[in-house]
């Protein structure tokens, strides 16, 4: 709300200053020496003030001014409605913005840091398992570019050469321990150090080039690290025993070609386990208790049932999810059939068949078709600590869906999320649940036994220090 309150009073002064720039002399103002400018544009703000004055003192004069306000409520309705046609949506929420109840005086911020240091985590499982995770999408990384992303306990220089082509290495300088990524140049296929100009080659992590030094040693590289480029995304190989990528994530010819166009992305930061949010996928029952409120009852859980804001209708879901078989052992399958109702009348304008694919640990493809056209969501849900999970969702929908639709989706979506955020911030890992004799919850053990073979022997696990939740 205080961002379109600010845009507006934006183009407000706008129109104003092209008022008064109207009124003004523009030829004097355009030949003035520049210590002059200023006093003139006073003297026309001035005399713009008298004449506002003169059609307030003047009724017959009313007219005119009418029309200058009711070309600036035009702008201003027409700057939305271009928003709303043409601009993907983009909705950020960081860590503690979403999901807490707020306590006496404390900002949202603290609240969420006593949240995680009151809550049991329990023996939970490793904190970052084997798999491809995403780093940054491929449209924020432009040739000759580097940014420094900190992910999976690793800090890495993510740089895209002068071929367009993306590469990882450590971020760390093995001279003097500068970071790469942190003012460092991008030359060609290398990124040179800022602090003393050691070149390493985005292909091996090898030093190409030491200035004062006619001889390179074979130890002077820095780490690199296995990635793809692929739906839109720069992917990173992760793996704690140093493997080979076992499987490849798969293409989406729609997003590639560009049929598929981009409507929109939002970005969220979740206090939980790396697992506990594809478990969601194995726990359809969950489905009945947090995503059956329409989308107007908000993302609160304790006021989402109310009846003055459902309007009478509400979701109605029916799910299914599976493991694949081998050699597509690494993914698992959700079929979801999406309905809503409206005083219990079903309205088949919004029905929705839905597929997402968890691809490895921290990969989600979830492809949609409706009447109003095909889509995906790209998901992607990295650890940027060991209980802090970075989640984006990108989507893209059909070439003839109008972008409002494709909007509307990812707003939908962003709000069934974000009931699950309150949940996922505030919750514990039960490493052995309470399970009762019922196809749900047997569901969510097979989701766990599916999900164990992305952790290792080495995978990394949380460590706490005494009297404190350091890791």
């Amino acid at each position: 709300m205080g961002k379109g309150l600010t845009q507006i009073a934006l183009v407000l002064t706008v129109c104003m200053l092209l008022i008064v720039l109207v009124h003004s002399r523009t030829d004097r103002l355009l030949s003035a020496p520049i210590l002059e400018v200023g006093e003139l544009w006073m003297d026309s703000a001035r005399g713009y003030a008298l004449w506002v004055c003169h059609l307030l003192m003047n009724p017959t004069s009313m007219y005119s001014m009418l029309a200058y306000l009711g070309c600036i409520i035009v702008m201003v309705v027409l700057y939305y409605l271009y928003c709303a046609l043409f601009v993907p949506m983009e909705r950020i929420k960081l860590l503690g913005d979403i999901g807490y109840i707020e306590e006496s005086t404390f900002s949202k911020k603290e609240i969420a840091n006593m949240v995680r240091k009151r809550r049991l985590v329990g023996d939970v499982p490793p904190v970052y398992p084997n798999g491809w995770f995403g780093l940054i999408e491929g449209f924020r990384l432009k040739k000759g570019h580097s940014t420094n992303i900190s992910v999976l306990g690793l800090n890495l220089a993510v740089f895209r050469d002068d071929s367009g082509n993306a590469h990882v290495l450590d971020a760390y300088c093995p001279h003097m321990g500068a970071n790469l990524a942190v003012g460092g140049r991008v030359l060609g296929d290398c990124i040179e150090c800022p602090f003393h100009g050691w070149q390493f080659r985005g292909s091996d992590g090898k030093c190409t080039k030491i200035p004062n030094s006619d001889k390179i040693p074979d130890i002077a590289r820095v780490k690199r690290y296995t990635t793809c480029e692929k739906n839109g995304w720069i992917y990173l190989w992760f793996h704690a025993e140093g493997v080979d990528p076992t499987w490849e994530l798969p293409d989406l010819p729609e997003v590639n070609s560009g049929e598929w166009k981009f409507a929109g992305r939002t970005e969220h930061y979740i206090n939980c386990h790396i697992e506990e949010v594809p478990e969601n996928g194995g726990d359809v029952q969950h489905l009945l208790y947090v995503h059956t409120p329409f989308m107007s009852s908000g993302v609160d859980l304790r006021y989402m049932w109310s009846k003055f804001w459902s309007f009478g209708s509400s979701h109605v879901w029916d799910a299914k999810w599976e493991p694949l078989p081998p050699p597509d052992a690494h993914i698992g399958c959700l079929q979801l059939k999406h309905s809503l109702k409206l005083f219990e009348k079903q309205i088949t304008l919004l029905d929705m068949d839905v597929v997402a694919r968890q691809i490895g640990p921290g990969v989600v493809y979830l492809t949609f078709d409706t009447i109003f056209g095909k889509g995906v969501y790209i998901i992607s849900q990295t650890p940027t600590e060991p209980l802090v999970q970075k989640m984006v969702h990108n989507i893209y929908v059909s070439r003839y869906t109008p972008l409002f639709m494709g909007k509307f989706f990812m707003y939908s979506e962003s709000v069934q999320l974000e009931r699950d955020i309150m949940i996922w911030n505030n919750k514990r890992w039960q490493g052995k649940p309470m399970f009762v004799r019922s196809k749900e919850d047997a569901l969510i053990s097979r989701h766990r036994r599916w999900y164990s073979q992305f952790y290792s022997e080495n995978s990394p696990r949380l460590s706490f220090q005494k009297e404190s939740l350091d890791w």
